[in-house]
C-alpha cells in the first residue's frame, strides 16, 4: 500500500509533499505528543495527529515516516509545507477526528497485508 491510495480511499486532502505520495505504508501511530511519536512510531507509518507546526516534520523525517495526517480539517503550517515539499514526505488532511480516522486507516493498512 502506498500514500495515494489512503489518499483516495479516505477522501484526504493533498496539503505538501505531493511528490511522496508513491511512498510504501507499513502501519500507522497516532499521537499529538512528539516524544511519544518520537519513541514508538516506525518508519513507514502514517501518523494522525492535530500538531500542525513544524516540528512534525522534523519527527517524520527523523523517523522515516510515509506521511501525516492531520485531523479536524487542520492545515499545516508555511514551513512545515514547505520542509514537506522539500522533503517528499506527505502532509495529508481529514476533516475526521483522530478516533475515526485511524480505525478507518487500521482496517485499510491491515486489510492490505
Amino acid at each position: 500500500m502506498i500514500v495515494q491510495d489512503i489518499v483516495e480511499k479516505l477522501g484526504l486532502k493533498v496539503c505538501s509533499g505531493a511528490n511522496g505520495l508513491n511512498r510504501e505504508i507499513e502501519g500507522g501511530y497516532t499521537s499529538d505528543l512528539l516524544s511519544d511519536v518520537m519513541g514508538n512510531a516506525d518508519e513507514n507509518h502514517v501518523w494522525v495527529t492535530l500538531q500542525t507546526h513544524k516540528n512534525i516534520m522534523a519527527i517524520a523525517s527523523l523517523k522515516e515516516l510515509a506521511a501525516i495526517v492531520l485531523v479536524k480539517g487542520y492545515e499545516p503550517e508555511a514551513d512545515a509545507a514547505e520542509q514537506s515539499n522539500e522533503e517528499g514526505i506527505p502532509i495529508l488532511s481529514s476533516e475526521e477526528e483522530a478516533f475515526e480516522l485511524t480505525g478507518k486507516l487500521y482496517e485499510i493498512i491491515n486489510q492490505a497485508k
